[in-house]
């Protein structure tokens, strides 16, 4: 049987520093009740970007058989660690679309509530999944998540997942030239300036290198009237960089609001992890919205956050 790697986080050694929660790509990882958490076991690709970055030593690398993913399993580990971090994890699979394995979950709950050692009514009633929603499929059909056999090639990573649909085929009679929004040069995190005059009073979009591919109408939707940073939180080294530039785009330049856009692959969620590291530690409060859109281009969510 195949095996595959996650994180293990001892909590005697971890202090909640929140070092290691940019470096997380998949977004997996929180500080909740002042502890670093693995808040999806279904996400964490086992890469270990996130271990070089705790000061404690509080993170290791577990290798282990590649069982199928069994949503009863993760919530039988995971109660004990208290309701936040099972709320922490319901939200993630909500914003992933998980809702089959959501459903499972709040399953569980309902079915254990009398041996919980909190209220579960307060998650049940908040993340229960209506019926049309319940018979969502669960996104890798019921099959291990990492088995050798479906995961995509050199990648244990399931955002990397190849995937096929048919191009728009709709038929127009008119060509119609769509101008570039974009105002300024250079765009990647690792090359713009924070105090570049552009950026002075903007409002910035932090959007996933994929987004502008998959987005259609990617200029004239979202980017217009809007400064402009990418960045890939999968692929991308020294990511500390970012949360620094972000930092000094909000106390220096004094940008006006931060919109992060990605992507529902789970890699894209580090970026609004960082973003939102950026806008707590920053000395000025500014708004951060957060928009997510699929892989063909149509927004799943976009709320202020």
């Amino acid at each position: 049987m195949a095996t595959r790697k996650i994180i293990q986080i001892d909590e005697e050694k971890c202090d909640g520093c929140g070092l290691c929660i940019p470096n997380c790509h998949e977004g997996a990882l929180q500080v909740i009740d002042g502890k670093a958490r693995l808040i999806s076991d279904l996400m964490c690709d086992g890469l270990g970007a996130c271990l070089g970055h705790c000061p404690q030593d509080a993170i290791t690398v577990e290798e282990r058989e590649a069982q199928p993913y069994n949503e009863t399993l993760v919530m039988e580990n995971m109660v004990g660690q208290g309701e936040n971090v099972v709320r922490a994890h319901f939200k993630h699979l909500k914003e992933h679309r998980e809702f089959a394995y959501l459903s499972d979950g709040v399953d569980y709950l309902k079915t254990n509530q009398s041996h919980l050692p909190f209220d579960a009514g307060r998650l049940t009633d908040a993340f229960e999944v209506k019926k049309e929603t319940d018979s969502t499929p669960h996104t890798h059909q019921g099959s291990s998540l990492f088995s050798m056999a479906t995961a995509p090639q050199g990648s244990s990573c399931p955002g990397s997942a190849s995937r096929s649909f048919g191009a728009s085929t709709a038929v127009t009679t008119e060509v119609e030239e769509t101008l570039s929004a974009l105002s300024h040069w250079p765009v990647q995190m690792h090359l713009v300036n924070p105090a570049a005059p552009h950026y002075r009073g903007s409002d910035v979009l932090l959007a996933a290198d994929c987004v502008a591919y998959a987005a259609a109408s990617f200029h004239q939707q979202y980017l217009k009237g809007k400064t402009l940073a990418i960045a890939c939180p999968k692929l991308d080294s020294n990511k500390e960089v970012y949360l620094q530039k972000l930092i000094r785009m909000i106390d220096e330049a004094g940008i006006n609001t931060l919109t992060v856009m990605i992507m529902t692959v789970p890699c894209c969620g580090g970026l609004l992890q960082i973003a939102k590291m950026a806008v707590g530690e920053a000395s000025v409060k500014i708004p951060l919205k957060a928009i997510v859109i699929d892989v063909q281009g149509n927004k799943v969510s976009e709320e202020w956050v």
